[in-house]
């Protein structure tokens, strides 16, 4: 049986990146420096932001990355490559520069997440794998993002596993998941290699494989009697369920002092049986049981359920979580913006009569804008790489397709948002706990109006040009 691991990863690239690799060496452009931006041109779900994340699995990938000599004699067999080609890459690893936006961090369209300066081979063999993974993770923790603001203070878990697109997306879509600000996961490989806390309940068949209810119930209380969860919808949430719970709960748990325990509730009308489930619990003196609900939740039910006045105090979210399934693509890209010819930086550009593909052209970095009162973001600003922006003069935003709309920023301080992640192929930055992401990603979103998080007709939130950048780009477009 085949197995994938990280020493496999150098064939998960779309084949023409290899031809195209061969055609670099074979016309004397291996050498040659390029800069590639990946960025994406829309959110998600018609949303106002995105959080970006996946860059913790992108630096492991630049490390591990090497051709084995199994690699090499598969491609050999495609009689399409070069034999000194072929010698090359099994000697390849990465000797170019990343630069990216932190884990976690609040992220718009058309803005560079990752921006890579290396040789031409080098930055085309890893487009395919940056691409899956940003694409994949940013999405898992928009979505996660937009679910945790409908939920409020109330705890969510991610109960996504067995409903995501293979091993990987159930694994790596929980850690985005939680980066977003999800409380746990249903996946233990998650909890395992990255810390984020497993939980889980009973599955019906738990409840169907003891001659009653009340028997499945009474003994995983006997078992598990720390903060058990009961599911109560197996046979009659009203009926059965909630009241077998309580009978359990005075037998087994009172007489031990313990007082927490969970009803879960996985069908039916979540607004109505909550409600009642609430009165009944708590008429016999279990203030101190939680009722968790699920069953193909999102962000606009759990919104209504609330809206409707649901008694709940936790959701465990799967299927519309793990694969968005409301929006299931991100639609991140990875494009050529400049080359270096005798030490210069030569911008270049992609024009398209579809004017969202038209690229921006150049080696840039972005500059996050604060307003120094409120401390919240006011736009971000696309420059040349190595222009900077004085806070203490005033600074004009204009759209980028409509230069006449402008506004004039004073009273702000700037913050560039990329990070050096490789230099001359060296790991150079320090990667945060998963926990740190976490928390940074909170900060992050807590320093943005509600306006431009808000799910229907966001505020679209400002990305400009700089002046010297825009200049630039203006400078091809206008070219006969």
């Amino acid at each position: 049986m085949k197995t994938i691991n990280n020493d496999s990863y150098a064939l998960l690239v779309d084949f023409y990146e290899l031809t195209m690799a061969n055609g670099y060496f074979l016309s004397n452009k291996k050498e040659e420096i390029v800069y590639f931006d990946l960025f994406f041109r829309t959110v998600p779900d018609k949303g106002g932001y995105a959080i970006f994340a996946g860059l913790s699995q992108i630096i492991e990938y630049i490390e591990n990355l090497r051709f084995t000599e199994e690699d090499i004699n598969y491609l050999r067999t495609k009689n399409r490559f070069d034999e000194a080609f072929l010698s090359y890459i099994k000697e390849f690893c990465f000797t170019g520069d990343i630069y990216s936006v932190p884990e976690g961090t609040v992220v718009f369209p058309n803005e560079p997440l990752i921006i890579v300066r290396a040789k031409a081979i080098e930055a085309q063999l890893i487009e395919t794998f940056l691409l899956l993974t940003v694409n994949h993770q940013s999405l898992i923790a928009t979505k996660a993002s937009r679910i945790m603001r409908s939920a409020g203070e109330r705890i969510v878990f991610e109960f996504g596993t067995r409903r995501a697109h293979g091993p990987s997306s159930a694994i790596l879509g929980a850690r985005a998941a939680y980066i977003a600000g999800v409380n746990g996961t249903s996946c233990t490989l998650t909890d395992k290699l990255y810390g984020v806390p497993a939980s889980g309940t009973m599955a019906h068949s738990w409840v169907q494989i003891f001659d009653s209810e009340y028997e499945a119930f009474h003994t995983y209380a006997t078992l598990y009697p720390d903060n058990p969860t009961f599911l109560v919808d197996t046979y009659n949430v009203l009926q059965s369920g909630v009241p077998n719970v309580i009978k359990v709960v005075k037998e087994v748990l009172w007489p031990k002092g313990l007082t927490k325990c969970n009803i879960r509730i996985d069908s039916g009308d979540l607004t109505y049986l909550s409600k009642e489930a609430r009165k009944m619990l708590d008429e016999e003196g279990l203030f101190d049981c939680k009722i968790v609900v699920s069953n193909s939740l999102d962000e606009k039910l759990i919104l209504d359920l609330l809206n409707q006045g649901a008694s709940i105090d936790a959701f465990g979210v799967g299927e519309k979580l793990i694969t968005s399934k409301s929006d299931p693509v991100f639609g991140g890209v990875y494009k050529l913006v400049a080359v270096e010819k005798d030490g210069e930086i030569v911008p270049k550009i992609k024009i398209s009569e579809n004017v969202a593909k038209i690229t921006t052209p150049h080696f840039k970095c972005v500059y996050r804008l604060y307003d120094k009162i409120t401390q919240k973001a006011i736009g971000d600003v696309i420059c040349v790489h190595d222009e900077t922006i004085d806070e203490e003069k005033e600074y004009l935003l204009f759209h980028p397709e409509h230069p006449w709309k402008k506004k004039t920023v004073t009273n702000f301080w700037a913050r560039k948002l990329h990070e050096p992640i490789f230099l001359n192929g060296n790991k150079v930055y320090a990667e945060p706990e998963l926990d740190s992401i976490r928390a940074y990603c909170q900060n992050e979103l807590s320093s943005f109006w509600d306006e431009v998080k808000r799910f229907d007709n966001p505020h679209v939130y400002i990305v400009d040009l700089s002046k010297k950048l825009w200049d630039i780009k203006m400078s091809f477009l206008k070219k006969d």
